[in-house]
């Protein structure tokens, strides 16, 4: 089968090669792969990774071998998986455990936008626990995790307020009831019960300088790649700073039903993906320059 392979040359960071077919596990299914998301994170592994390394986490396409254990979903469901590595590939294997069948009228697409950014905005706001009535600060609101995160807060009843680059990123998001966009830090209408934040360095001192003194601050990204000085006198009352990680949420077996729930969500019109870039896999390397320069609003996906 063929794969998209990392290349460690700037250049040209992948390239499609042929490689050996998915050897699964008893509780694994193997996935015809008909798209795949990329997430900044994947950009930065790339950077570091040798040649012949296989990147890829995001994928949705069609189970072709069921797991031998006799868990998940049958052959030919139209499924969501988040894997560790190797999804950028004609199939995949991934454990039954994170995978959810999507609904007939979610594409692949718009599916696999959600493993990565999904599960992290899912997650990340379920530390602050029930939001009805809570006020909401989402860095990084035009994102992929800030998009999910900026709906979903949204539809359980917080008060949103979504920092964004520029006025023209994020729009859409501005019509949804409770929902308001700010570019920049400087009119906050500041305290909030719980901060999402992304990009680390002066947003992350903004975050926590706006975060109510029993408020909670979980902190999923460090985009900017910048250090922050925090003063202890910036640390109020009982205020909380979470690191987050989608990994560190004690997955199994639950990443397949929060992928289930996301992808009804997309069916019933309550969560709309925002795809910035879609394309073919045989051309990868728009959709990377497109992410790493932040050309795009949302989510990069490339179809096989």
């Amino acid at each position: 089968m063929r794969a998209l392979v990392n290349t460690a040359n700037p250049e040209k960071p992948l390239e499609i090669r042929d490689v050996s077919d998915p050897a699964a596990a008893s509780n694994e299914a193997v996935i015809a792969v008909r798209a795949m998301a990329i997430n900044r994170g994947e950009l930065r592994l790339m950077a570091g990774r040798p040649d012949g390394w296989r990147p890829g986490q995001d994928i949705a396409g069609t189970v072709v071998q069921a797991a031998a254990d006799g868990t998940g979903p049958k052959e030919g469901d139209r499924v969501v998986s988040l894997v560790d590595q190797a999804g950028w590939a004609e199939r995949a294997a991934a454990p039954t455990s994170r995978i959810a069948v999507i609904p007939d009228n979610v594409s692949f697409e718009a599916a696999a936008t959600l493993p990565v950014a999904g599960l992290t905005a899912l997650r990340a706001l379920r530390v602050g626990g029930s939001l009805l009535g809570k006020r909401v600060m989402v860095t990084g609101a035009a994102g992929g995790v800030g998009h999910f995160a900026t709906q979903l807060a949204a539809r359980a009843g917080a008060r949103v307020t979504g920092i964004v680059g520029h006025a023209q990123r994020g729009q859409g998001l501005a019509k949804l009831p409770g929902v308001s966009l700010v570019v920049g830090y400087d009119n906050l209408e500041s305290p909030f019960d719980l901060v999402l934040e992304s990009a680390g360095g002066a947003s992350l001192l903004a975050s926590i300088r706006a975060a109510s003194d029993d408020g909670d601050v979980v902190v999923f990204g460090n985009s900017a790649g910048e250090e922050t000085s925090l003063r202890f006198r910036e640390m109020r009352g009982s205020m909380r700073i979470h690191a987050f990680h989608v990994y560190g949420t004690r997955e199994p077996p639950t990443f397949g039903e929060d992928l289930g729930l996301l992808a009804s969500l997309i069916g019933t019109g309550d969560l709309r993906p925002q795809v910035g870039y879609q394309g073919s896999w045989n051309e990868a390397r728009p959709a990377l320059y497109a992410l790493r320069d932040r050309e795009l609003e949302g989510k990069a996906v490339l179809q096989v």
